[in-house]
């Protein structure tokens, strides 16, 4: 079993890292990125993250291919409940991996089907591999992108997708880039998958693969973590926050044994689409675990306030509850009516979709009902430096509400952090965006839906 210490000690391992325009020789000693890398590690000391599994021993759950209704609601548990442990900010490092080597699990079957290659062998293999070894694993799909209305093979700059440059007898070269990869810097393994559905001139473009953090020629550039740098009195992020990447391949190297796609450009949709499935399912998880920092807040704050039974105050309050329970209950509606590909079970989408769609609507107004709490104190309120001045105590004193200035003082840094920060500004932008947008999420439920119960009650009426 890994420890957190393995953990961290695996992360010196030659990777290049950027921050702020210069190379991080050692991540875990870095003052602001370090705390990536120790959130990261939490999940290792989680206490219920292991399962014994019959052929490979006590292993890590998350890498439990999901065979029914039962280990996809354990899944959705695990994801929800290690969240908490991380004080409401998920944890990536073993779930957004495994539901792509899912995803990469049933496309496998089809493609090796179809075109008698053995994808399967090398995906059980890398699937093998990683659970064994207890690795955590950052997926980057979305590619840079370019000009958004051409293709991949119509850019102007063909790197703006990552693509295959060289193809040897002992694997492929590949270049390009890819954007917003969560946690990449702080992973031990990388994987890369398609974005979005592909032509047969783009199936240069059509490819998925595998490599550690560490692959010559893979370059890191880690987003700046304003959350900290820009607020002094931040609170949950000096403990708990996750990095972003604009994840470079520089003729990255990649053995066959690590491709999983390779100019089977009809399946490039598909496993886009799977892949986004399984990723909505744990986006509904961890955000209906994450909701309870804005509702614990608002009631903590409400109290604070004198307030907590104010009109007002119920409305906002029973706005973020069913923020929460919509999410969940979605994610244990999709688990308990899943879809069956290849004996592997997936999430029902019609759900998930609806799940991620009602969230990534609604999210600001979690922000709203936040801010109608607290009061717009959390604008204007001062500084750590101010509180830890000579006039500290004066400014506390000021600061009192239903309890004294220095209870409400702690509670108003966290709800500041929450929703008038760049932890604000970055979660307005992430809950609209990650996992899919929702225009994603609209065209999925648009194009997938079964519309013959309603137009059949129509045709049955009108005769």
């Amino acid at each position: 079993m890994r420890t957190k210490g393995d953990f961290l000690k695996s992360l010196r391992d030659g990777r290049k890292v950027f921050y702020r325009g210069k190379p991080v020789e050692d991540i875990t000693a870095h003052p602001i990125l370090s705390i990536a890398a120790i959130h990261a590690s939490k999940l290792f000391e989680y206490s219920d993250r292991m399962y014994e599994d019959p052929s490979l021993g006590k292993v890590s759950k998350f890498f439990k291919k999901p065979t029914s209704t039962q280990d996809l609601l354990e899944r959705h548990k695990l994801i929800y409940d290690t969240t908490m442990y991380c004080n409401g900010i998920f944890n990536i490092s073993q779930a957004i991996g495994s539901d792509a080597i899912f995803a990469l699990t049933i496309t496998a079957r089809q493609l090796d089907r179809k075109y008698g290659t053995d994808y399967t062998k090398r995906i059980q293999k890398y699937h093998e591999y990683v659970t064994k070894n207890d690795l955590t694993i950052a997926t980057a799909q979305t590619d840079v992108k370019g000009d958004r209305s051409k293709r991949p093979s119509e850019q102007a700059d063909p790197d703006m997708y990552v693509r295959i440059v060289d193809v040897k007898s002992d694997g492929i070269v590949v270049r390009g880039a890819k954007a917003h990869t969560t946690q990449s810097a702080v992973s031990d393994e990388i994987i890369v998958i398609p974005t979005r559905a592909m032509k047969d001139s783009d199936k240069d473009y059509a490819v998925a693969f595998a490599v550690p953090a560490n692959a010559p020629g893979l370059k890191l550039y880690v987003r700046p973590i304003d959350e900290i740098e820009g607020n002094t009195s931040a609170v949950l992020s000096k403990k708990d926050y996750e990095l972003e990447t604009i994840t470079v391949f520089d003729n990255v190297f990649v053995p066959w044994d690590r491709v999983f796609l390779f100019k089977e450009y009809d399946y490039a949709g598909n496993i886009a689409m799977l892949f986004a499935t399984y990723h909505r399912f744990t986006a509904l998880s961890y955000r209906s675990a994450l909701i309870n920092l804005f509702l614990g807040s608002a009631r903590v704050m409400a109290k604070a306030n004198g307030i907590e039974n104010e009109k007002h105050v119920r409305d906002d309050v029973v706005d973020l509850i069913l923020y929460k329970e919509i999410l969940r209950s979605t994610a244990i509606t999709s688990a308990i009516s899943p879809v069956m590909l290849e004996g592997v079970a997936v999430p029902n989408p019609l759900y998930v979709n609806v799940g991620k769609l009602y969230s990534n609507m609604h999210f600001h107004d979690v922000i709203k009902d936040l801010v109608d709490v607290a009061g717009g104190i959390i604008a204007t309120l001062p500084s750590q430096e101010d509180f830890d001045s000579e006039e500290g105590k004066t400014i506390i004193k000021y600061l009192r509400g239903a309890v004294d200035g220095e209870e409400r003082v702690k509670i108003l840094k966290l709800v500041k952090e929450l929703a008038a920060s760049p932890v604000a500004g970055y979660l307005l932008t992430a809950m609209v965006h990650a996992e899919g947008s929702i225009e994603a999420s609209k065209i999925e439920l648009f194009r997938s839906y079964d519309y013959r119960e309603a137009e059949s009650l129509i045709k049955k009426i009108i005769g």
